[in-house]
């Protein structure tokens, strides 16, 4: 678990990992006061309004999460099932074609990823 968090903080930041937590947490779609609700309950010191719709809006920016309107204010949902997902779309947005080929460089080099690859490949081909 604490790979798991210091991942998604690396990625998003430390608060931008709590939120995206609770995002993931929910299968609605939530408000900036339903978030920002979740978030306080486990803080001794709670975060304003304002920062949480700052790191939300910065994660839609980013593509982590979408943004509905809803209202007068947006909902928010996540845009990816999981850090690795966010990850592999930004080097992909940013590196192109030489990002898969080293990917499939790997691949070609190490046997157990290729069967993974290749099992991920056929219809029906699941994550491990």
């Amino acid at each position: 678990m604490a790979d798991r968090a210091r991942e998604l903080s690396n990625l998003f930041g430390p608060l931008g990992a709590e939120v995206m937590d609770t995002l993931w947490s929910s299968d609605e779609p939530m408000t900036v006061r339903a978030v920002l609700e979740g978030l306080n309950r486990r803080r001794t010191e709670p975060l304003a309004y304002t920062t949480v719709m700052t790191v939300l809006g910065r994660l839609a920016e980013r593509g982590a999460a979408t943004r509905t309107r809803s209202g007068r204010g947006y909902v928010y949902q996540p845009a990816v099932r999981d850090a690795a997902e966010l990850a592999v779309r930004d080097v992909v947005r940013d590196h192109g074609d030489a990002a898969i080929a080293h990917f499939v460089d790997q691949a070609s080099a190490d046997p157990e990823l290729r069967d993974r690859l290749r099992a991920l490949l056929e219809p029906g081909g699941e994550p491990t």
